[in-house]
């Protein structure tokens, strides 16, 4: 008897297959979009101030943002992304909003002001 119950509660489900997202969000290759949200920023070869400069970005800029790291400056830690757009290089994360998909990334470029 007690068989059947278990039996009973198995009848009817149905198997729902599960699609993962395009860009899964444990992938170390890709964080997501990012725009730049200060007005000019420099793009620096290595995730430390005074590094090398790569070249400028400016506020509304969309990049890919590869990888995030904590880099200890003078006993605080600070968060820098990688990023790859017009240069591939490192940003403070403070200066970078991240989005998940490009589309929401491009949207909130469009609105941002210059």
């Amino acid at each position: 008897m007690f068989l059947m119950g278990l039996d009973s509660c198995t009848r009817g489900t149905e198997d729902i297959a599960l699609i993962p997202p395009p860009t899964p969000p444990l992938s170390r290759s890709f964080l997501g979009y990012g725009v730049i949200s200060v007005s000019y920023i420099q793009v620096l070869q290595e995730p430390v101030p005074g590094a090398e400069s790569l070249g400028y970005l400016r506020r509304g800029s969309l990049v890919r943002v590869l990888e995030r790291r904590k880099v200890n400056s003078q006993g605080t830690f600070e968060s820098w992304v990688l990023v790859e757009g017009n240069y591939r290089g490192w940003l403070r994360e403070d200066t970078v909003r991240i989005y998940g998909n490009e589309e929401r990334a491009k949207t909130a470029a469009e609105s941002m002001p210059l």
